[in-house]
């Protein structure tokens, strides 16, 4: 049968009915009040709006079909519009697909699928089965710029979009590539220029062992050494002053090194000098830290003060999660010149002249070397004519002990405060000096640290982390045998002869002696030098020893160290006592790891006490272990040979499996 033409139908919307309608009542309102206003005749002003209303009603309805026309039209278009949206999404290169809040896919295009590398539909899957990332996770961490996805070397960037609809939510997922941009980042950060200070910070100390033509030939050595290094590096390596040198070459080297940690330390060390045989050492501050390359030189300088202040030997890299040490495995050599002291001297009595007021304090628990550190400084002081402020607690056995007839002296009548006292001293233009600690955690009073603007730090022991409070003046050697040893050197320079107390110079010779044992480690020319001079201020060897003597309850304390001994790796002796200690046994765990050396053949030794909930551990060595390496990694610190740490844990046993696990990653590094 013949497919019959549809008829249009005749349609008119309901906009122009209504129109119609209004149109033809206000007309008839109008017939009204023209009959009534006016004396025209009714049947003429009827008929002529009735005629107006016959021409405006079909103009209307042509211009509403026309109108109706249009509309159809593109309702018409509509399906075939939305076919052809949809094959061209689908031939978007971008992958992209739509699911529901739990990943379901609803729709995906072409290179979705492509990079899948599946062969199926996808239809149905859930996006888990597949996709790098959970859905779940996109939509619940919804960002701005999208997530970084990878599928497999290439990357991208998730775009999550919601398409709410009655009822329920979908999520259209757009993934942008980043493949290339990714390559790029990591080319530069390959390519990025790393920064090197070098410098040999053992030759010249050695030179005094050699003939000069030994000097300058292990120097040479070392030198071809390091420029072979700089050279499979694609690195170029300059020197900029005598044995000082400066090595730049590309970050993508750095990982290698760090992965050997350095290993060119040890083909350094290899250099023997001397009739002795000694081992040449050097020193490395590296940076990538630093938008530009003098931010980076910069950067890696400081980075190597902080190395050479650590006692040398090792290497401070610095970036931006932080400074990281590699090396540190060879004891320090003692600088014969005091030309620093002179210089140090100079700047510290400069400092304290120019202060309001000046705070001394040393390290929590102070020991002899602490609180006669802190006592020459306040002589220094009173000689620039400052008076100072010690911040300590008087209520502390040792420092009672050790104090002595100083108490008495009319000069330190009111120099001792505590730390409560010094921080209501603390001004705008007061100078606080830390000495025997270059930690700031640890110090008498960390308040008084944060608060002050001027901060000196004088320590002997290796630097551990860098201060977040800029020093105005840092004195750090690790080379010297206490901080007594130091403060000393400083005092030589500046005051005249008889300068000081007979109590000052015995409290500081029992600092030295104390960190030295009794002058039998530790040792060097500056150490003999410091005493002789204290000696000549009045210090008494006799009167000195008085400090050392234990009564019976320290003596007691002590021996239960002794009575509870493991030897570890077969040359490391760890003590313990494994009851509720006190602030005294923190003394007697020193004097035991003091003693556990004279045991033959213990290289290293540790002594272990918990006190409340902190267990503290006293580390000494022979000089063959780091023990300040160590207990670093503890949260520790110190001295090559003599290092303290403490643990927060209320069983000594925990500590001693953290210990042991300390030691083994030191031992195991080789």
């Amino acid at each position: 049968m013949a497919n019959k033409s549809k008829k249009p139908t005749f349609r008119i919307s309901r906009t122009l009915f209504y129109s119609c309608l209004a149109g033809g009542v206000a007309l008839f309102a109008v017939h009204l009040l023209i009959c009534t206003l006016t004396e025209a005749p009714p049947v003429v002003s009827g008929l002529a709006l009735l005629v107006l209303y016959a021409v405006l009603i079909p103009t209307g309805v042509m211009l509403d079909r026309a109108r109706l026309t249009r509309q159809a039209e593109k309702e018409a278009e509509l399906p075939a519009l939305g076919n052809m949206m949809l094959e061209m999404l689908g031939k978007i290169d971008a992958p992209y697909l739509i699911t529901d809040e739990v990943g379901g896919i609803i729709w995906y295009n072409r290179a979705l699928l492509a990079l899948t590398g599946r062969k199926d539909s996808l239809y149905g899957l859930s996006t888990d089965e597949f996709f790098p990332v959970r859905m779940a996770d996109l939509i619940r961490d919804e960002q701005e710029d999208g997530v970084p996805v990878a599928f497999g070397e290439r990357y991208f960037r998730a775009k999550v979009y919601r398409m709410p609809v009655p009822g329920k939510s979908f999520w259209l997922t757009v993934l942008t590539e980043d493949t290339a941009l990714v390559a790029l980042a990591d080319r530069a950060a390959r390519e990025q220029t790393v920064v090197a200070y070098i410098v040999l910070d053992n030759l010249e100390e050695l030179a005094q062992y050699m003939r000069g033509e030994s000097f300058r030939s292990a120097a040479s050595e070392i030198e071809g050494i390091l420029k072979r290094w700089a050279k499979g590096m694609d690195g170029v390596l300059t020197e900029y002053d005598r044995d000082r040198y400066l090595l730049i070459f590309p970050a993508a080297h750095l990982a290698a090194c760090i992965e050997r940690k350095f290993a060119i330390f040890d083909e350094i060390r290899n250099v023997r000098v001397g009739e002795n045989s000694m081992p040449v050492t050097v020193s490395m501050g590296i940076s990538t830290l630093g938008e530009t390359l003098a931010e980076r030189a910069k950067t890696a300088n400081a980075a190597l003060d902080t190395a050479l202040q650590r006692g040398g030997d090792q290497v401070a890299l610095r970036t931006a999660d932080g400074v990281e040490f590699y090396g540190g495995r060879t004891k320090t050599v003692q600088k014969r010149t005091k030309v620093r002291a002179r210089i140090i001297s100079g700047e510290l009595c400069s400092m304290i002249s120019s202060a309001g007021n000046v705070l001394i304090m040393g390290h929590r628990y102070p020991d002899f070397d602490s609180i006669g550190a802190c006592v020459g400084v306040a002589r220094l002081c009173m000689f620039c004519g400052v008076r100072a402020k010690i911040v300590l607690s008087r209520s502390d056995a040792n420092v009672q002990a050790c104090l002595g007839k100083l108490w008495d002296a009319e000069e330190y009548e009111d120099v001792f405060v505590d730390s409560a006292a010094g921080l209501d001293l603390v001004r705008s233009d007061t100078l606080l000096i830390v000495v025997d600690v270059n930690n700031l955690e640890i110090v008498e009073a960390p308040e008084i640290a944060a608060n002050v603007q001027t901060l000196a730090v004088i320590d002997h022991h290796r630097k551990t982390v860098d201060a977040e409070h800029k020093l105005a003046l840092s004195y750090i050697e690790p080379s010297a045998s206490s901080a007594c040893e130091l403060i000393a050197e400083i005092l030589e320079q500046c005051l005249p002869q008889g300068g000081l107390l007979k109590e000052e110079a015995n409290l500081m010779l029992s600092g030295m002696l104390l960190d030295t044992k009794q002058f039998s480690a530790n040792t060097g020319t500056r150490t003999f030098s410091a005493a002789l001079y204290l000696r000549s201020e009045g210090a008494n060897p006799g009167e000195v020893q008085a400090f050392f003597k234990s009564n019976l309850d320290d003596f007691i304390r002590e021996a239960r160290f002794e009575s509870n001994v493991v030897i570890y790796r077969s040359s490391i002796a760890i003590a313990y006592y494994d009851g509720e200690g006190q602030q005294t046994d923190r003394v007697a765990a020193a004097k035991a790891a003091n003693k556990l050396l004279t045991v033959r053949r213990v290289a290293a030794s540790f002594a272990l006490v918990r006190i409340d909930d902190t267990v503290h551990i006293s580390a000494r060595s022979d000089g063959s272990i780091n023990v300040q390496l160590i207990l670093e990694s503890m949260g520790g610190g110190g001295h090559f040979d003599s290092a303290g740490a403490q643990v927060s844990t209320h069983s000594v046993s925990d500590a001693m499996k953290e210990l042991k696990a300390a030691i083994d990653r030191y031992l195991d590094a080789g």
